[in-house]
C-alpha cells in the first residue's frame, strides 16, 4: 500500500467513509452488512505491542499486506514501558555468548516449570520457534540484541535451570531511525537519568553504585555510552524503548501502516470465521485472518474484580493504561475459550503517587525484610516476584499481608539506590503523604507507625537479625537459590541477601499485589490459531502476547517471560496465516 492510500484508509476509518457514513455497532451484532468497509488487507494485526508488531513484521516478509491498529495515540504498549528482557533458550545470540544451553536442557526447564497447566505441543512451539524468530527480527528490522549475563533463570535448581541465564535485551539503538515516529513511542515507565545510556542488566550494579567498585565503574560506562552518542548526534535508545522503535522501523522499511488512535469495537465474523475488525469508522476487512495482540486487561476493573482474587484493581499495574481487555472480549463474543484469567504477571509493588513502583532489588538487598499484619515475615523476600504476589494471595485469608511492609535501616539507605532516590537522600515527601512509607526511631514505634503488634515486629527482627550474622535463614532459605542472589550486594558475606537491621531511623514501604499485566487471555493452540471451549479452531483468529493464555502457566522462567513468547507466538501466527 503506498503512503497516500494508507492515509486515506486512517481517514476513512477515524472519519468514517468518504461519502459520510455514520456507522452504528452493536458489539458482538455489527457485521460486514451493517459496517463500510474502510480498508481491506491480507492481514489485520491488532496491537502495537511486541506481539502485535512481530506478527505484522512477519507476515509482511511473507509477502502479504498488513495493516496494525492501535489503540493508544502511541505505540510499544507495555513493551515500550519495560525493561524488555526477553526469555528465548538457545537463541543465536546466547549461543554466540558461549551459553552453554541445548534444546533438550531447555525444554527440561520449561516442563519443569510449567508443569501440566500449558500443552507440551504449545511448550514446544515456543522452543522452536523463539530462536528462528530472534534471527528474524535482527534480519529484517535495525534491532540487535545482548545477553544479560548472570541473570539466573528464575529457578536454576531445578533440571535443565541455567544460573548464568537465558534472558538477552535490546542493544543500544538510535531514535533518530524512526524520524518524526519517534514523538509516537509510548514513554518508558521509568525514565532513565539525563546523559546516561542504561541498559536492564545495568541496573543491578547501578543500585550498588556508592558501595561497589563495579558498580561505579558501570555507572561511568552508562555516562560514556551516553556522552559518546550525544557526541555523534544520536537520541539512544535502550530496554523497551530500544524494542518497540527498532519492530516499528522493521514495519517502516516493509511499508505496514500503524494507525494509531485506533480502537477495536469487535471482530468481524461471517460464516463462523473472523474476517476483519470493526473500528469506529467501520470495518477493516482481513483476508487472511486477525491476529490480536491486544495486550491484557489490568486496566478494567470489572473483569478484574470478575476473574481475579481480592483485593484487586487497576491502580497497582505499571501494564499500559489502554490495556482494558478489548480483544478478550471480542474474542468471547466470537466463540473463544479463555484461560489463566485468575493470574498475572505479578510482583510486589509499591503504591506510590502516580505509577506504582515494582520492587525488584529494593525486597532483595540485605538488609530489609517483608513482614505481615501480624508483624511476622511470610515469605523468602527474595524469590521470583510473582511468587511472592502468589503467596501474598494465598496467605492473606487466615494471616493477612495485604499490605505487606517491607522494613529497612538507615544502614540499608546509606548504601543503595531505591527507586530513584539515591543513597543518603531522603525520600521524597509525596511518599509519606501518601502512606506509601513510614519512618520512625524504632522498631517498636515503627511498628506503632503501621499498625502491626510493635513486640511482634521486635521479635521477627531480632530472629532476621540472628539469621544474617549466621548467613542461613531458617525460616525461608533466602539465599538457597542462586537467583536470590542476582540483586543483591556481594560485599555482604556470609550470605549477601541477607544483613541485619541495627541503624535508626527505620523505615516500613507498604507493599501491594502488583503486577507487569494480566496473563490470562485467549486459548490457543501450537500455531497461535484461537480455540473454541470444545478445542476447535476459529477460522481466521490468531492471539499472541498477553491477549493469549500465557504460555508460562501460572509460573515464570526467566527474566523476559512475558516478551519473549509474546513475540514468539506473534512470528508464528504471522508464518500461520
Amino acid at each position: 500500500m503506498c503512503a497516500m492510500d494508507a492515509e486515506l484508509t486512517r481517514r476513512q476509518i477515524l472519519r468514517g467513509t468518504a461519502a459520510g457514513v455514520a456507522v452504528a455497532m452493536t458489539p458482538g451484532l455489527a457485521n460486514a452488512a451493517t459496517a463500510a468497509l474502510v480498508g481491506e488487507y491480507d492481514v489485520v494485526v491488532v496491537g502495537s505491542g511486541a506481539a502485535g508488531m512481530t506478527a505484522a513484521l512477519t507476515a509482511a516478509k511473507r509477502g502479504l499486506s498488513v495493516v496494525v491498529l492501535e489503540k493508544a495515540p502511541t505505540f510499544g504498549g507495555s513493551a515500550a514501558r519495560s525493561g524488555a528482557g526477553i526469555w528465548i533458550p538457545n537463541n543465536p545470540v546466547l549461543l554466540a555468548a558461549g551459553v552453554p544451553d541445548t534444546p533438550a536442557k531447555a525444554a527440561q526447564y520449561l516442563a519443569a516449570v510449567v508443569g501440566p497447566d500449558v500443552p507440551a505441543a504449545r511448550q514446544q512451539a515456543f522452543l522452536g520457534n523463539g530462536p528462528q524468530m530472534i534471527a528474524f527480527v535482527m534480519a529484517n528490522s535495525p534491532l540487535r540484541f545482548r545477553w544479560m549475563e548472570g541473570y539466573s533463570d528464575y529457578y536454576p535448581e531445578l533440571p535443565g535451570g541455567l544460573p548464568n541465564g537465558r534472558s538477552i535485551e535490546p542493544d543500544q539503538f538510535d531514535g533518530n531511525l524512526l524520524g518524526a515516529e519517534l514523538a509516537n513511542l509510548n514513554p518508558a515507565y521509568l525514565a532513565t537519568p539525563p546523559g546516561l545510556v542504561v541498559f536492564s542488566a545495568d541496573y543491578k550494579w547501578l543500585n550498588l553504585a556508592a558501595v561497589n567498585a563495579k558498580g561505579a565503574a558501570v555507572a561511568a560506562a552508562c555516562l560514556a555510552r551516553g556522552t559518546a552518542a550525544a557526541l555523534a548526534g544520536q537520541k539512544p535508545l535502550t530496554m523497551g524503548q530500544s524494542l518497540a522503535a527498532g519492530l516499528r522501523v522493521g514495519l517502516q522499511q516493509a511499508n505496514v501502516p500503524v494507525l494509531l488512535n485506533t480502537p477495536l469495537l469487535d471482530l468481524n465474523v461471517e460464516n463462523g470465521a473472523v474476517t476483519g475488525v470493526l473500528v469506529p469508522g467501520g470495518l477493516v476487512r482481513a483476508r487472511r485472518g486477525v491476529i490480536v495482540g491486544s495486550g491484557g486487561f489490568e486496566h478494567n476493573a470489572a473483569m478484574r474484580a470478575q476473574y481475579q482474587r481480592q483485593p484487586i484493581g487497576t491502580a497497582w499495574t505499571v501494564g499500559a493504561k489502554e490495556n482494558t481487555g478489548d480483544g478478550h472480549r471480542a474474542g468471547q463474543r466470537a466463540g473463544a475459550a479463555l484461560d489463566l484469567m485468575d493470574d498475572a504477571w505479578w510482583g510486589p509493588a509499591i503504591p506510590i503517587p502516580g505509577d506504582p513502583y515494582f520492587c525488584l532489588a529494593e525486597r532483595t538487598l540485605p538488609g530489609g525484610l517483608i513482614v505481615n499484619q501480624a508483624g511476622k515475615r511470610f515469605v523468602n523476600e527474595a524469590a521470583p516476584y510473582s511468587d511472592v504476589v502468589h503467596t501474598m494471595y494465598d496467605k492473606n485469608p487466615t494471616a493477612p499481608d495485604i499490605p505487606a511492609w517491607l522494613v529497612v535501616d538507615q544502614n540499608y539507605r546509606n548504601k543503595y539506590l531505591f527507586r530513584d532516590t539515591l543513597p543518603l537522600l531522603p525520600l521524597p515527601d509525596s511518599w509519606y503523604t501518601a502512606g506509601a512509607v513510614f519512618k520512625a526511631s524504632s522498631i517498636q514505634a515503627l511498628g506503632s507507625a503501621i499498625g502491626v503488634p510493635p513486640a511482634a515486629l521486635k521479635s521477627t527482627v531480632d530472629r532476621f537479625n540472628g539469621f544474617a550474622w549466621s548467613g542461613v535463614d531458617g525460616d525461608f532459605r533466602r539465599g538457597a537459590s542462586a537467583y536470590d542472589h542476582y540483586y543483591t550486594d556481594p560485599l555482604v558475606l556470609p550470605n549477601s541477601c541477607l544483613a541485619p537491621l541495627w541503624a535508626p531511623p527505620f523505615y516500613a514501604f507498604k507493599i501491594v499485589p502488583g503486577d507487569l499485566g494480566t496473563k490470562g487471555g485467549m486459548r490457543t493452540d501450537a500455531r497461535a490459531r484461537v480455540l473454541r471451549a470444545d478445542g476447535t479452531v476459529i477460522p481466521g483468529l490468531y492471539a499472541a502476547g498477553n491477549a493469549s493464555a500465557a504460555v508460562m502457566g501460572h509460573s515464570y522462567a526467566g527474566a523476559g517471560s512475558t516478551i519473549g513468547p509474546a513475540m514468539t507466538f506473534g512470528y508464528i501466527a504471522g508464518n500461520d496465516v
